[in-house]
């Protein structure tokens, strides 16, 4: 499955390319084909490609996985088939930029990572390619993430089956960053702070004898310093 082009815009704003590797790279389109991302992507604010890993194993029966050394439960992704897409991709973004340097930075989905928060996302922002490995199975093989990963990242403090999911936080995590993505810079609540919200009705009846919800007074007040400061002892 393929994306967009890098490109950039004709007004020179910034995009940033992600590339995927993945043992199941059709996971990513009912995401990635829908709203904001999808919006992004037609206007060549990010542009993302996946690429399979079994691809790149070079085995008749497209075989990415081996029993760990020193026994125990599960398998393991093995190190050939990453090193290989990671090269391939490497190789493709040089290519495509082969006029100027290209910042990328190589991200390993790992539990034992590094949290990634708006502070992180915000870094990997200012790069111009992303390369992301989702790991699977048992785990990676260690060397992956010693050799081939610039950094390894964790999204949460809990366990899931690969990388796939962590790889599409991360990429609206990032983006949001990207000028154009969000429409309004102030959208962005690093920019406008986090509060709760509310719209039309201003009152709401769920059934008869309930008594209505209510939208706060001073947000529906105009008056703009009451809302200022509501907003402010509600963030």
């Amino acid at each position: 499955m393929k994306f967009s082009k890098t490109t950039k815009k004709k007004n020179n704003t910034r995009s940033i390319r992600f590339d995927i590797i993945s043992a199941f790279p059709g996971a990513f389109s009912s995401y990635l084909d829908e709203s904001i991302v999808k919006r992004a992507r037609d206007k060549k604010i990010i542009s993302i490609r996946t690429h399979d890993v079994r691809k790149f194993s070079r085995d008749r029966h497209s075989k990415i996985d081996a029993k760990p050394f020193g026994g125990g439960p599960g398998m393991v992704l093995q190190i050939k088939p990453v090193y290989r897409a990671v090269q391939f991709v490497k190789s493709k973004i040089k290519n495509s930029n082969s006029k100027k340097k290209t910042k990328t930075r190589t991200i390993l989905f790992s539990t034992r990572g590094k949290k990634l928060d708006a502070k992180v996302a915000q870094r990997f922002s200012k790069y111009d390619c992303l390369v992301l490995i989702c790991g699977r199975y048992e785990g990676v093989d260690e060397r992956v993430a010693t050799h081939i990963a610039d950094e390894e990242i964790s999204i949460g403090d809990y366990i899931l089956s690969g990388g796939e999911l962590p790889a599409l936080v991360l990429i609206e995590a990032v983006s949001r960053f990207i000028p154009g993505f969000l429409g309004k810079g102030e959208s962005l609540e690093e920019v406008k702070g986090s509060y709760p919200v509310y719209t039309r009705p201003a009152s709401f009846v769920p059934r008869k004898g309930v008594r209505a919800w209510n939208v706060p007074k001073e947000l529906i007040s105009g008056n703009h310093h009451d809302i200022h400061d509501w907003r402010a002892s509600h963030g």
